[in-house]
């Protein structure tokens, strides 16, 4: 696998977060979170991450944990037909200007269909849908229509937004210094017995 690979290990439905974040919601179904950062110690299957906002959270890696690699790729891997994630900014004209893409592998296609918020920036959004064309627009970027099952979306895609596409990845590359998106079943925390 590439450097950048390395570099950022994306962790998906695989973490249990503990105590603290559970304990407010106690009486809830298992609900999901989703961890930026780094990983600064691993220790079994107690992991820690010192967050994008300068936190640390403990999450426990669950034993069927899945974990996926991001590779760098570029605006010509986005074709027809791909699906693909579209993090965004939405524009005034009402189109969305790219922020990143994520291409997924055959495999995740239909993961999260649809168009959303998203956390990456204040007012970003989050579209996962299949590339129906690709256009070029010259120095302003390439014209994307993606489409998903209510709807579909135009993004300009800048010449600088950042390409990756998921790869699977190993249980070893969740060590520190491993930048990480996690996403966490919030599990609530264990019962005291006395």
């Amino acid at each position: 696998m590439a450097c950048f690979v390395k570099s950022l290990v994306a962790v998906a439905l695989s973490f249990v977060l503990a105590g603290a974040a559970m304990a407010q919601a106690p009486q809830q179904a298992a609900q999901t979170a989703r961890i930026r950062g780094q990983i600064t110690a691993v220790d079994g299957d107690a992991v820690t991450i010192r967050t994008r906002e300068g936190g640390s959270v403990s999450v426990d890696l669950a034993p069927d944990a899945r974990v996926m690699a991001l590779e760098k790729a570029s605006l010509a891997d986005v074709k027809a037909g791909r699906y693909i994630g579209v993090t965004a900014m939405p524009q005034p004209d009402g189109r969305q200007r790219a922020l990143a893409i994520h291409i997924f592998t055959e495999q995740q296609r239909g993961v999260g269909e649809g168009h959303r918020p998203w956390d990456l920036a204040p007012g970003s959004t989050m579209t996962n849908a299949a590339v129906d064309t690709v256009l070029a627009e010259g120095t302003a970027g390439e014209i994307l229509t993606v489409k998903y099952k209510d709807g579909e979306k135009t993004v300009v895609v800048p010449p600088e937004t950042p390409v990756v596409a998921y790869a699977p990845g190993r249980r070893d590359e969740v060590k520190p210094g491993a930048e990480v998106i996690v996403t966490a079943n919030l599990q609530p925390p264990a019962a005291v017995r006395s």
